[in-house]
């Protein structure tokens, strides 16, 4: 029984979920002495992490969409991929603009 689905609104939520988690891993990971309000305040005044927060959740997705294209689940990884350009569009804004 497969229970991995094959269309393209499962790829886009999981596209968006696992830059979440990417985010949460990241603050576990580095900024866990902080609090979640003292780490915002902290993204807000220095972009550059924000921009390397947003690096690692591409590379989350990055892995997942290769999962799926391995597994010939072409439908979710095109969603994953619509999802992953976004993001990316996200970090080059806030790299060029913030």
């Amino acid at each position: 029984m497969e229970v991995v689905k094959d269309n393209y609104i499962f790829g886009v939520f999981i596209g968006l979920l696992m830059p979440f988690l990417g985010f949460f891993g990241f603050y576990q990971w580095k900024f866990s002495l902080f609090t979640v309000q003292e780490f915002l305040d902290l993204l807000n005044q220095q972009k550059s992490i924000l921009s390397a927060m947003i690096s690692i959740s591409l590379l989350i997705n990055g892995v997942v969409l290769t999962y799926f294209f391995q597994k010939q689940k072409d439908k979710t990884a095109k969603g994953i991929f619509f999802t992953t350009c976004i993001y990316a569009i996200i970090a080059i804004a806030s790299k060029w603009f913030l």
